[in-house]
């Protein structure tokens, strides 16, 4: 614990906040995570009559310009004042201002074919065509390394030197000389439609393993069962069964505006539990008469595998 805690001060038996928010930012460089500070989301709270409720983007005052709650990529120290990306790949604003291109970051090329933008840009950028992720030895290609401070260099070259890239730069100064010149640390390339490392590189239709149209299981099978990191993944061994008479209904779950996912690192906020206080399930009309269940009704939920909740 004692170098668990090292970075973070305890008073009582209560972790700093702040201290918490800077180690979880110091551990998100790989994904461009790090403009964020315990000072900087809190000048957003004070500050919350300041952003514009379609943009979410603060219109003078102390957080000019910033995107409310500096969302995914805040880039950067936060010392740089990147203010977050509201809209993924919008390239119609420079990096700077929370524009951005689609990730280079499943290599250059591909049979043959280049995986890199073609002829498209982020305003303003530098670059005006596909570039790969940036890395101390394109910024020295690019002639762009003159712009990074002696600490910066030094930081890099402690990492890698020329190998470096922004992913591995602890000092960010990779991505703030790419953000000077108006390009995104993670490059500029095409979107893949063709995902060649998922299971099916084209989204094909595969029945739910509890699917209740076993007539659909044969044309729309599902993977056969995988063991990833040692642990066994069920696929076929449970579609194979057939659960629909006692399971008519295909649960599927979804995600709400108010949680991070399914809410287990979001439901503890007392501000967001506010907002979204209940859990709940929607049925479709014609079950929930079959059902005669009435909106607003407690339902228990239950599966095959034995779970039971009342929602």
């Amino acid at each position: 614990t004692d170098r668990m805690f090292r970075n973070i001060a305890i008073d009582g038996d209560e972790p700093s906040i702040e201290d918490i928010t800077r180690e979880f930012n110091r551990g998100m460089w790989t994904i461009g995570y790090t403009g964020q500070s315990p000072e900087r989301l809190k000048k957003h709270m004070k500050y919350q009559h300041h952003f514009d409720k379609t943009t979410l983007r603060a219109v003078g005052g102390p957080c000019d310009g910033d995107f409310y709650g500096l969302p995914w990529p805040s880039w950067g120290t936060p010392e740089m004042n990147h203010p977050g990306t509201a809209n993924l790949y919008d390239m119609s604003l420079p990096v700077s201002e929370g524009g951005l291109t689609f990730r280079a970051r499943f290599g250059v090329e591909r049979d043959g074919e280049s995986l890199l933008a073609d002829g498209v840009y982020s305003k303003n950028s530098e670059i005006k065509d596909g570039y790969p992720e940036f890395t101390m030895q394109m910024l020295m290609d690019l002639g762009w390394d003159g712009d990074l401070t002696a600490e910066e260099r030094a930081s890099i070259e402690a990492v890698a030197g020329p190998e470096t890239n922004w992913k591995t730069d602890l000092s960010g100064g990779i991505q703030r000389v790419a953000i000077k010149h108006e390009c995104a640390p993670f490059g500029n390339a095409k979107a893949r439609t063709v995902v060649w490392n998922f299971p099916d590189p084209i989204p094909l239709h595969r029945e739910p393993l509890y699917t209740n149209r076993r007539d659909l299981v044969k044309d729309y099978p599902t993977y056969e069962d995988k063991t990833f990191w040692r642990v066994p993944t069920l696929y076929e061994s449970i579609q194979k069964n057939d659960f629909s008479k006692e399971f008519p209904i295909i649960l599927t779950s979804g995600r709400l505006v108010e949680y991070e996912g399914g809410g287990d690192e979001t439901r503890s906020n007392p501000w967001l539990a506010e907002l979204q206080q209940e859990m709940f399930i929607e049925v479709n009309p014609r079950d929930a008469n079959n059902l005669n269940i009435r909106d607003g009704n407690d339902v228990w939920v239950s599966g095959p595998e034995g779970a039971r909740i009342k929602v």
